[in-house]
């Protein structure tokens, strides 16, 4: 049948993932850092995707395409309900894999409340500041003991890499929250929005890479700070490609 569909000009789009969170029949994905309608029978027409983009990358087109099925997207919908309910059930004590399992790494607050460790002792060490487990995204409960009165570092996995001292001077203190929206599926903005609303968070600070594609990460970060209806001291810093903090 011919009808209205969105068409996605792949030489404008810089991957930034908005139209994906923002089409909620879930048509669109990015691969390969570019958005693509890769479910063409789950685009209702309606264009929820256009005024999002920063680039002008979507436009409609009437064209031979098959007809919206509004069944399969529902069935996808509770597909995902169902595969978040198994996630948040496997992570619950006792229960899924033991490397995914949640706890506090308190060794690390141990090292630092040493009295009898000396300076250059505790420095020789170079203690890992990772404060809880896991620490991607994707895998985080989104209620935890961790969370309480904590502050939030939402970070880009690259940073790390690129940051030499990431440990000392972001993570330190904080619950380090770690993605990719160009690698992982879907949106973060949901997950971060109900930790934020649902735990007792002290701030958030998110650390980006100056690619485009990590204004994903971003966004999702300030929305869901937004969405959750708090407020709270947030900011971001952004690292260049080769490990410089840019003002």
């Amino acid at each position: 049948m011919v009808r209205k569909i969105i068409k996605i000009d792949e030489e404008k789009c810089n991957g930034c993932g908005i139209c994906a969170s923002a089409c909620h029949e879930g048509a669109i994905d990015i691969i390969d850092g570019k958005a693509k309608l890769v479910r063409e029978n789950f685009c209702d027409g309606f264009g929820d995707c256009l005024p999002g983009c920063p680039m002008g990358a979507i436009s409609f087109e009437e064209r031979e395409a098959p007809a919206y099925d509004e069944a399969a997207v529902k069935a996808m919908h509770e597909k995902k309900v169902l595969v978040k309910d198994i996630n948040e059930m496997q992570h619950a004590e006792g229960h899924g894999c033991p490397g995914s399992r949640f706890m506090q790494l308190k060794s690390r607050i141990q090292v630092d409340e040493d009295p009898g460790m000396d300076m250059v002792s505790r420095m020789s060490l170079h203690p890992s500041r990772l404060m809880q487990w896991p620490c991607q995204i994707k895998l985080l409960p989104t209620q935890a003991d961790f969370y309480d009165g904590a502050k939030l570092l939402i970070a880009a996995d690259c940073t790390a890499y690129a940051y030499a001292n990431m440990h000392e001077e972001f993570m330190k203190g904080k619950v380090t929250m770690i993605g990719c929206p160009k690698l992982d599926e879907g949106d973060y903005t949901e997950k971060l929005t109900e930790i934020i609303a649902n735990n007792d968070i002290a701030g958030v600070t998110i650390v980006r890479m100056e690619v485009p594609c990590c204004g994903g990460l971003q966004r999702a970060a300030e929305n869901a700070i937004r969405n959750s209806g708090k407020f709270l001291p947030w900011q971001v810093v952004t690292i260049s490609r080769n490990g410089e903090v840019i003002e």
